[in-house]
């Protein structure tokens, strides 16, 4: 799901919401997450389920193959510059719940690189007897460019809920007294290295309703976190408030960042006596001020200045001249019938934009120096995905550059600004790519729409509608799905001589903000139009069909695969449903629920006539015929709320539907926190679906 971390794990914890008794919905006691009798359902199901499907043929052969490759020691370790080191947070099977350790750039580029280990997890949660799962580390650089002091997350299970700890990176050990932030979905970041701002659960109306943080603070060291001072307070209704600082140097600005909707959001300079300034720019654009430039990505029109702008448009300026009232921009990216923005990233001096065109990416370098000169990246020219990251925006402008692709294991490379990109690491082929090929195609939607998608197939393919066929989706949220490099899923799937399909329907932002405002709130029927389509269009292709055409999606892409269930379940084999949204008439009352309204509406209001018709717990009928169903998620899922899954679970067993349930304990809005949890349950998804699928 994309977004923010989301609310508490307790149920009790959620928003005051309207009363339900058990006659409205006999499966409500499934709610309460960690309550002894859902969690002894939730075990009784996972039973079941491993009965089933862990004792077919080959199953451990697979798990073992799954977790080999999550394991491997030869894939790319993914690295941030901090000061002079290189860090990577690394697991495997000798360390389950991971390493931070970091290494020198001359080491990294050695085939093994000598890694020093900064904190281990495996050993710091069984010293201290808990599960913990990495949230990652805000460094901070001081006045001299040195890193010491560091504010580390650790979530307990993987839950979005975390703590956050200060470190000292050249001791290598927790800072004793420095700065701690209790359980909670809040963050800390740094101003100095004697103040931080502060948004975390503060007791009773601290939080927003969707969960988030509803106050932003500045915390003095050696102070206790409650004599902090206040510096905004959003509105109880919001998505979410923060307030960071800009620590580049010579640039070293603060900001408050009120969040009201997903896509809808207020940005305010704070100045030295805390007087907020509004950055008057669309709340609907995104707004990303570096050094002396302030780039605003549209998606709605502006008009401003005696100029008209169009939505997926990017404008430049520089940021002191906007606050003054200046609205004079250079036009960087302007969209097309088939190009959109997926993105930006800035060096210290560059600006680099991802474009897709027809969800086929491609790279410009732009050069404000000389009036925005673009330097493109085309990479192999093929059906892939290129990326870019700034090595280190403060100092350099070197990017480390990212290419994948469906058959292509990923490689990354350095590229220094004026020479050759330097190859550095690639991934290992987890699996015999050789027979296979990649194509795009295009389906036409229920309204006439142009829907694109990838498909990856045996070269001698029979083209017999007997191939079993993966469909995996998402839509929404403006979120892309690109082609990239899954060993999993090639060693699982592709190497058996699947198919493999990845359906680029509306609600994503393959298409800019066009394309994913055209599924929101009483549209949201086209994205499941577009994924019904796709499915046709395979059949009618004969690249498969009903019986050998399996489909999945997590979280809003479950949500996705609940309604292909209830109302397209003629046209599938079988159905996988991970950590899924499914009962819409409560999800907003239901963890971090209420933040997805922008996205589908408020089904307390009169927005429930839509709703009604995408939500899956109401629209599944027992007297209706459905495909075998997988429906897995994680206790310790506090983004969307494990009821979901166990309720429409309950609901399709007591009508004696062909469905398995299956929940790790723990591994947050996701298949696990360890590699080996991971590995089961990707294995118990493929044989499920490989048994429904692959029969003659």
């Amino acid at each position: 799901m994309a977004g923010l971390a989301t609310a508490p794990v307790f149920a009790a914890d959620a928003p005051q919401e309207p009363a339900m008794s058990a006659t409205d919905d006999p499966y409500l006691w499934l709610e309460d997450v960690t309550g002894e009798k859902p969690l002894a359902w939730a075990r009784e199901q996972n039973a079941r389920t491993d009965a089933e499907l862990a004792s077919t043929p080959g199953f451990d052969a697979l798990q073992g193959q799954v977790e080999a490759i999550l394991d491997s020691k030869a894939k790319i370790p993914d690295v941030e510059k901090i000061g002079d080191y290189y860090y990577n947070f690394w697991k495997d099977a000798q360390h389950q719940r991971g390493l931070w350790r970091r290494t020198t750039l001359a080491e990294y580029r050695k085939a093994e690189p000598r890694w020093e280990t900064v904190i281990d997890l495996d050993a710091l949660g069984a010293a201290e007897h808990e599960n913990w799962v990495w949230h990652g580390a805000d460094c901070l650089r001081e006045a001299n460019g040195h890193y010491q002091r560091c504010l580390v997350g650790l979530s307990r299970g993987g839950s979005d809920a975390d703590v956050t700890r200060e470190f000292d990176l050249d001791a290598k050990d927790w800072v004793e007294g420095g700065f701690f932030r209790p359980e909670a979905k809040g963050d800390l970041g740094w101003i100095d290295r004697d103040h931080v701002y502060v948004g975390t659960d503060f007791g009773p109306g601290s939080m927003t309703t969707s969960g988030y943080a509803r106050i932003a603070k500045l915390w003095t060291r050696g102070t206790p976190m409650s004599a902090a001072t206040t510096v905004y307070e959003g509105k109880n209704d919001d998505l979410a408030v923060g307030a960071f600082r800009d620590r580049t140097p010579g640039f070293e600005r603060d900001f408050v960042n009120r969040t009201i909707a997903f896509w809808n959001d207020e940005l305010f300079l704070r100045s030295a006596d805390g007087t907020l300034i509004l950055v008057g720019a669309p709340n609907s654009a995104g707004k990303d001020v570096h050094r002396e430039w302030l780039t605003l990505q549209l998606r709605e029109p502006w008009s401003v200045g005696g100029h008209d702008y169009p939505a997926g448009a990017l404008l430049a300026t520089k940021f002191d001249d906007f606050m003054a009232g200046k609205r004079d921009f250079a036009v960087l990216f302007t969209p097309s019938d088939t190009t959109s923005l997926e993105g930006t990233t800035w060096t210290k001096n560059k600006l680099v934009l991802n474009v897709l065109d027809d969800v086929k990416s491609r790279l410009e370098v732009l050069d404000p120096a000389q009036d925005w000169k673009a330097t493109p990246f085309t990479g192999n020219g093929g059906i892939g995905t290129l990326s870019a990251r700034a090595v280190d925006n403060d100092d350099s402008d070197d990017l480390w550059l990212t290419e994948t692709g469906f058959l292509t294991p990923t490689t990354l490379s350095l590229w220094k600004s004026g020479e050759k990109p330097e190859a550095l690491k690639s991934n290992p082929a987890f699996f015999d790519a050789s027979k296979d090929v990649v194509e795009q195609q295009f389906a036409t939607s229920k309204d006439g729409t142009r829907v694109p998608y990838f498909i990856v197939r045996p070269k001698n393919l029979a083209f017999d509608g007997k191939a079993p066929t993966l469909l995996y989706g998402y839509g929404g949220f403006e979120v892309s799905m690109v082609p990239s490099y899954s060993g999993v899923v090639g060693k699982a799937w592709l190497e058996r001589g699947g198919v493999y399909v990845l359906a680029n329907i509306r609600g994503g932002g393959e298409y800019g903000p066009r394309w994913h405002q055209a599924a929101l709130k009483a549209n949201r029927h086209v994205a499941y139009e577009d994924f019904a389509a796709v499915a046709r269009d395979l059949a009618e292709r004969k690249v498969t069909s009903p019986a050998h055409l399996g489909i999945a999606g997590g979280s809003n892409g479950g949500l996705l695969t609940g309604n292909m269930l209830v109302q397209y379940p003629q046209l599938f084999g079988a159905i996988v449903i991970e950590v899924p949204l499914l009962d819409m008439k409560r999800y907003s009352h239901l963890l971090a629920g209420a933040s997805w309204m922008a996205e589908y509406g408020d089904p307390d209001t009169s927005d429930w006539d839509y709703i009604k018709t995408f939500s899956p717990y109401q629209l599944f009928d027992p007297a209706k015929t459905y495909p075998p169903t997988f429906i897995w998620t994680t206790t310790r899922d506090d983004r969307v709320h494990p009821g979901h899954a166990r309720k429409m679970a309950a609901k399709m067993l007591a009508a004696d539907k062909d469905v398995r349930y299956y929940e790790n304990t723990e591994g947050g809005h996701g298949a696990g926190a360890t590699n080996r949890q991971q590995a089961h349950l990707w294995a118990l998804t493929y044989a499920f679906l490989w048994n429904e699928l692959a029969k003659p």
